[in-house]
């Protein structure tokens, strides 16, 4: 068995075939590119038993060749892959459980009388092994197709392959590369791909989750587990944004970035870091933009749609709306331009760097002791701020949501440390504060924009809209008032 290590890159075709002439990648290495022709045959059983375990083999012509190949476990970090691989050259175009046997290789029981060809990969490789800054990294730009059934997906793919020196070195040459062409890191794998096509199966916005940690863990090394699943969530989230193909993919990026803001807060207050610095400060410029589409997105859907909607005939409202869409839309439009931008994949690639870089000294202190500190110093935040709140300050209640923001954040970030039974009570009674707080900011916020919408011809209507956005105030308020008084009574998670 051996470990693949490979950072996958999206690019168009016409990028590619720039990238292969460029003379940057002639001066990292005396030998030409070669190119192979590549077609592989995946299996799998009718119910897709192997990709439910995490697993993907396929028959793969090179040459006069057929290799087989099981892939499995591993993980995918900050857009590196990393997978379990067993190889093996097979006599012919047949799968022989005898040589996967021999290489190491097991599949899932009840599989094999089972498997059948699900998809292909026909692609052209162009590789070119690089020495760069004392690794050796093998280059391949793949153009291609991959067919399952009648269904068809382009490949246009660039892959750096790891074949000796530090994982690090392959998001630095990324980011070289990056600044002769425009790329995106690829969170999905060929297989995957092929996958949705066969199933016939749309990708769904990903609600990330956090991994369990385990009190006897270093410090960095759990801070790091934690920013890679962030990475993970906004990752598989932003091609779907970038495509509108709904509105929960940008949803859920914003819940991504804010997650991961905190994380990086959390992690440099354990040790100074340079680069993470860096790292968090275009975080949160990311979700300033994301932020104030948000807002534009709350404003027209939950407050002027539902006022036109009691007032059907009201003609200012509904120039007003149509004048809010647009607004909107161009909030959409900018957020797309900045998840698409070469600024954000420098980012995400230069977090990749950082990941994989060596860890440094161990700590003085145990993860379980760092993370209770973390939560009382959260906990405390909370409670200052709600006992300073005067009535009606919504600069006040603003900072009051944001501290329960963070501290709900690093309950999820610890909360696997502690009893499960009282993370989740304790998570939810601070829930129903945030979402209370949620929803007073949402009012004020409506009551900001409808204010700079406001002229001598939709005065009318922005003066409907502050009618309404009144009225649900002393409700907003009552609602808040009974989250708060639960939750200053409830209990701890963590003892």
């Amino acid at each position: 068995m051996s470990i693949e290590t490979e950072l996958k890159l999206h690019i168009s075709p016409e990028h590619l075939q720039r990238l292969k002439r460029h003379p940057f990648l002639r001066s990292l290495t005396s030998d030409r590119a070669k190119t192979q022709k590549l077609y592989s045959i995946y299996y799998d059983t009718p119910d897709l038993a192997l990709r439910r375990h995490a697993m993907a083999l396929r028959l793969r012509s090179v040459g006069k060749e057929w290799i087989q190949t099981l892939k499995g476990g591993g993980q995918v970090s900050a857009g590196l892959h990393q997978r379990n691989e067993w190889e093996a050259t097979v006599p012919e175009e047949r799968l022989d459980f005898e040589v996967l046997k021999a290489s190491g290789g097991k599949l899932p029981h009840g599989v094999r009388h089972h498997l059948q060809p699900v998809f292909v990969t026909d692609f052209s490789r162009n590789i070119r092994l690089l020495k760069y800054e004392g690794a050796e990294i093998e280059l391949c730009l793949d153009s291609g197709e991959i067919h399952a059934g009648h269904a068809i997906r382009t490949i246009s793919e660039v892959e750096l392959e790891l074949k000796s020196g530090e994982p690090t070195q392959l998001f630095k040459l990324a980011l070289a590369l990056l600044d002769i062409v425009s790329m995106h890191v690829e969170h999905t794998s060929k297989a995957e791909y092929g996958y949705q096509l066969f199933s016939y199966s749309k990708p769904s916005a990903h609600k990330g989750s956090f991994s369990a940690l385990k009190k006897d863990q270093a410090i960095e090394g759990a801070m790091r587990c934690l920013i890679a699943d962030c990475l993970a969530h906004v990752q598989s989230n932003v091609p779907g944004a970038v495509l509108n193909l709904d509105e929960e993919y940008l949803h859920q990026v914003r819940i991504g970035l804010r997650r991961l803001r905190v994380v990086l807060s959390v992690a440099l207050r354990s040790r100074p870091d340079v680069e993470l610095a860096a790292l968090r400060q275009q975080v949160s410029e990311l979700c300033v933009g994301l932020g104030r589409s948000r807002d534009w997105d709350v404003f027209v859907t939950q407050t002027l749609v539902p006022i036109c909607a009691r007032l059907p005939e009201h003609a200012g409202l509904r120039t007003l709306l149509k004048v809010c869409e647009r607004k909107r839309i161009e909030q959409h439009i900018a957020v797309v331009e900045q998840l698409n931008s070469s600024v954000l994949q420098h980012m995400l690639l230069r977090f990749g760097a950082w990941m994989h870089s060596k860890p440094n000294e161990v700590a003085d202190v145990s993860l379980e002791i760092f993370a209770s500190k973390t939560l009382k110093k959260r906990l405390k935040a909370v409670v200052n701020y709600g006992e300073a709140l005067k009535d009606g300050d919504t600069g006040q209640l603003h900072q009051l949501r944001i501290a329960c923001k963070k501290f709900r954040y690093c309950i999820e970030m610890f909360g696997s440390m502690f009893d499960q039974k009282k993370s989740r009570a304790y998570l939810g009674v601070l829930a129903d504060l945030q979402d209370a707080l949620g929803r007073f900011n949402d009012n004020t916020v409506a009551r900001r924009l409808a204010n700079t919408l406001d002229n001598k011809a939709r005065h009318e209507a922005i003066l409907l809209i502050h009618d309404g956005l009144e009225r649900d105030f002393d409700d907003l308020n009552a609602e808040f008032i009974k989250a708060w008084r639960h939750f200053v009574k409830s209990k701890t998670c963590w003892g």
